[in-house]
């Protein structure tokens, strides 16, 4: 598999939600994206806020595009070079979300396949749906 695919991508997105009704966490939206950035699956469960995808898109696509998962983005990034993550924000047109919730979508050789962004309940819960809706497909989350 060069990139992750749309069963695939469907697979990890219900693990999440399995996952997060098990936990009794709010209404989480979730977005995949393939190793290029391109849309793979996105999907809101119900009352989930209107602006949740773009979160959970920008989550994925800045994760996917630093090579890094939200967290160390986040704890590292954000905390070292507050500036250059606000000239990454710019240079993306915002779609550039440093926060928990965005973890790279590895095979067990570890080759990329993509990135899946979460948000909705707290940023270290958006995070452990991530890590678990990953695991739950037989793939690795890069939270690195």
């Amino acid at each position: 598999m060069s990139s992750i695919d749309l069963e695939t991508a469907n697979k990890v997105i219900a693990g999440g939600i399995a996952f997060a009704r098990e936990q009794k966490m709010k209404p989480l939206t979730f977005v995949i994206l393939d190793t290029g950035g391109h849309l793979v699956s996105a999907q809101r469960e119900d009352n989930s806020g209107i602006l949740r995808f773009e979160i959970a898109f920008g989550k994925a696509w800045g994760g996917l595009g630093m090579g890094h998962s939200t967290r160390y983005l986040q704890d590292h990034l954000a905390v070292n070079r507050p500036r250059f993550v606000d000239a990454l924000a710019v240079a993306s047109n915002g779609r550039f979300i440093p926060v928990l919730g965005g973890v790279l979508i590895r095979d067990k050789a570890g080759k990329l396949l993509g990135a899946l962004g979460i948000t909705g309940d707290t940023a270290d819960n958006d995070e452990l749906v991530a890590v678990e809706a990953v695991l739950r497909a037989d793939l690795v989350a890069d939270t690195n």
